[in-house]
């Protein structure tokens, strides 16, 4: 039995429409959601970007749902900041919010003005951050200078749990890093035999808790029309880092695919009209040992896909409902 969630992409849909959507999920049997948290777009097409934090308390209100968050602390965001919202969140509706933690991209940090950092000292400066936020959850007084530079931060409202600090990543490396800090695991589908490598290093290094998948896919009524939607929207995240990590911009980002074909899309997700393509691929990542999977359909229109889905994949699936420590 494996969690099957709704991802919420902020970047391409307004936040209107993804309320309503998530909450044609939880009707259709989708047994959590998560979302993404971004400043800026990947590209001019997908013409949105709203606030998630905002979002994610009417989300939470608006269903019975449990919910988590991907975000980068430490330079758009000051992680005393990161902890409150967390554990506000997490104090009104227990037991159903995480938070996965991540490096970040340049396109949503760098609008602070500071300079983009290497990844290894973006690594360091996530450990601070990861350090403060849990003393900060713990209740106590915190002062800090490196990386990040905290003075006296206490959060007044704390929940009785605490909320679980999943670990963003996308490669080996840092999958093992991860295990050192974070309460689970959480990436992107990829080829099965990396996904393998890093569910080992990650369990290999130490890390013990759950593993979490985000699943970019395009459905639509036919192959030409799903394959249209897969390019026209998600052509710009194609690239694998450290591209994807230093392009600062979305009109860059669309620069930079400007040739990249629409068979190339193929390569990162599935592209069909066949709800049954969709539950073999689907399949074959649960058997990996993902204990949750994040479906992202990558086209604007998210109503469609929910009834579909629910009505024909998520019933094959054996989807059960998503218990947080």
């Amino acid at each position: 039995m494996t969690v099957v969630g709704f991802h919420a992409s902020h970047e391409q849909v307004h936040p209107a429409a993804l309320l309503e959507a998530v909450r044609s999920a939880e009707q259709a049997g989708f047994s959590a959601a998560m979302c993404s948290d971004h400043f800026s777009p990947w590209s001019e097409r997908q013409g949105h970007s709203a606030f998630a934090w905002s979002w994610l308390g009417a989300a939470l209100q608006a269903t019975n749902l449990p919910f988590g968050v991907v975000n980068a602390p430490g330079q758009r965001y000051h992680p005393a900041i990161i902890a409150q919202a967390a554990a506000t969140l997490t104090a009104m509706y227990p037991g159903r919010f995480w938070v996965a933690l991540g490096t970040g991209e340049a396109s949503n940090e760098h609008i602070t003005g500071q300079g983009w950092p290497r990844k290894d000292v973006r690594n360091s400066r996530l450990r601070e951050c990861v350090d403060v936020i849990r003393a900060l959850f713990a209740g106590e007084e915190v002062s800090h200078d490196g990386l990040v530079t905290v003075d006296r931060a206490r959060l007044w409202t704390r929940p009785e749990q605490p909320p679980p600090l999943i670990g963003a990543a996308v490669s080996v490396e840092t999958a093992r890093w991860v295990a050192g800090w974070a309460d689970g695991l959480a990436t992107i589908a990829q080829p099965a035999d990396k996904l393998r490598a890093m569910i080992d290093a990650y369990r290999d290094a130490g890390g013990r808790g759950g593993l979490t998948l985000q699943v970019h896919l395009s459905y639509a009524a036919n192959d030409e029309t799903a394959l249209r939607i897969a390019h026209e929207q998600w052509r710009t995240n194609v690239f694998s880092p450290p591209l994807c990590w230093d392009v600062d911009s979305a009109e860059v980002f669309d620069l930079a695919a400007t040739h990249v074909p629409p068979e190339a899309m193929h390569d990162s997700m599935v592209v069909s009209a066949d709800p049954g393509r969709h539950v073999a691929r689907l399949q074959e990542l649960i058997e990996l040992g993902f204990d949750e999977i994040y479906l992202h359909h990558v086209g604007q229109e998210q109503l469609r896909f929910v009834e579909v889905f629910g009505a024909e994949v998520l019933p094959q699936l054996g989807v059960t409902a998503r218990t947080l420590p």
